[in-house]
């Protein structure tokens, strides 16, 4: 995960005149394609924050996962690995060659209508995730201090918001990523399970499905982990930045760290953590699957990965959604701007924390409020995603449209999250 500057709109570098008659692009120069080499020192950031990409929800949602169906929802994952790669292709293609941001773009070309709708959608599920990430980090705080979370809650949500409004969060956020970094002992938990390497191939291969409203929910929830939207949307807004140096490889490398990480919190909690309804388990228990790779220690382990990949996610949460409503409406937003010289877009900020805070004094289950933050993310992915399609097949936007692959896996990515929902409708509701 590279960490966004949110700068303000900058001119585009080519697109359609005025009149709506294709301006030619100009080709990548050679500065442009020495950039795209591969190095150890560019692409070593994309290993290092392979963890922070998933968030609090993210984790919780791999270990419910585990938990409820074992290795019967491994395909999931596999699955979505090719979505991945081609919408982080081709949001961050969007924003290279247009240097907008894909609400902007949405807003321009489409109309205003579409772009605040689309920001009302990424407004909805970022504003989900950020309650549900702050019971997670306060819940965090509690398991390590031994106090109940309501003494960490003000102090998390003053925290995230004096880093956007008065700090440089960048610098601090790459200092938080590494509490993170134990979350990588997951891997090791898996591996001292012992999982049998035939079933497990077996059963990724030939999974087990279910008709189940529980078993499309949980389809719907890990969709919505990996693709939320608000990294889909920021992954435009922050390759529209001319400072940003992106690198196929980062991608890549943060892609399959991910990947990954997920499996392997989903094998370590399969084999330890049985529940009837494993939405209703707390932080603590969640914990216990790291209890093969650190015995005790698991709690405390899990505990201060959770705070590491909270604050990182979190600023970037409470950030791009009010910049996806800004670029809608056409506001000056940029965390590049002071305080007094773009006031809108602060106001919103400060306005998201406080909502954020006070929905976090309610008696709920963190586990659960997480959970369910991941499925309103899965559902609402799919507009998301049909903006995307629109946009970057468009020659009046674009320089280069996608490949036939590309339209493939993006459109494959939408319907697959369609058919878990209706499957969810059918067996929840009737």
């Amino acid at each position: 995960m590279n960490f966004p500057k949110f700068p303000d709109t900058p001119k585009r570098k080519g697109s359609a005149d005025d009149r709506g008659r294709l301006v030619k692009f100009p080709a990548a120069t050679a500065e442009e394609q020495r950039k795209r080499s591969w190095s150890l020192r560019q692409i070593g950031p994309g290993i290092v924050t392979g963890a922070a990409n998933l968030d609090p929800s993210a984790v919780v949602t791999a270990t419910i996962a585990g938990a409820a169906f074992a290795h019967s929802l491994f395909w999931v994952v596999i699955l979505i690995v090719p979505f991945l790669l081609a919408i982080f292709s081709v949001t961050s293609r969007i924003g290279v060659e247009t240097g907008q941001g894909l609400l902007d773009l949405v807003r321009e070309h489409y109309g205003r209508k579409f772009a605040i709708a689309g920001a009302m959608l990424t407004i909805t599920t970022n504003l989900a995730v950020v309650i549900a990430d702050i019971m997670a980090v306060s819940d965090a705080l509690s398991i390590l201090t031994g106090l109940s979370r309501m003494f960490f809650i003000a102090g998390t949500a003053f925290f995230v918001w004096y880093v956007l409004v008065f700090q440089d969060y960048q610098k601090i956020t790459r200092a938080l990523v590494l509490l993170s970094l134990p979350l990588y002992l997951y891997v090791a938990a898996a591996v001292l399970t012992h999982p049998s390497l035939h079933n497990l191939l077996h059963e990724i291969f030939v999974p087990k499905m279910q008709a189940t409203a529980d078993y499309a929910e949980n389809i719907v929830a890990l969709f919505g982990s990996f693709l939320t939207p608000y990294i889909i949307i920021w992954q435009t807004s922050s390759r529209s930045d001319p400072e940003h140096e992106h690198h196929q490889a980062d991608s890549i490398l943060s892609t399959a760290v991910t990947f990954v990480l997920a499996c392997s919190i989903m094998l370590a909690a399969s084999a330890v953590l049985h529940f009837n309804n494993a939405p209703d388990m707390t932080m603590r228990q969640a914990a216990e699957a790291l209890r093969p790779a650190v015995g005790d220690w698991g709690p405390t382990v899990f505990a201060i990965g959770i705070i590491g990949s909270g604050m990182v996610a979190l600023p970037v949460l409470v950030a791009s959604m009010c910049f996806d409503l800004a670029q809608a409406v056409g506001w000056k937003s940029g965390l590049s701007e002071k305080p007094w010289e773009a006031k809108r877009f602060y106001v919103l900020i400060s306005a998201a924390v406080f909502i954020a805070a006070g929905a976090n004094y309610m008696r709920i289950n963190p586990v659960t409020a997480l959970y369910w933050s991941m499925i309103l993310a899965g559902v609402l992915l799919i507009p998301t995603l049909v903006f995307i399609l629109m946009v970057s097949n468009d020659r009046r936007v674009m320089r280069t449209v996608n490949t036939r692959w590309q339209n493939f896996w993006l459109g494959a990515a939408a319907g697959g999250a369609a058919a878990a929902g209706a499957i969810y409708v059918r067996y929840k509701l009737f």
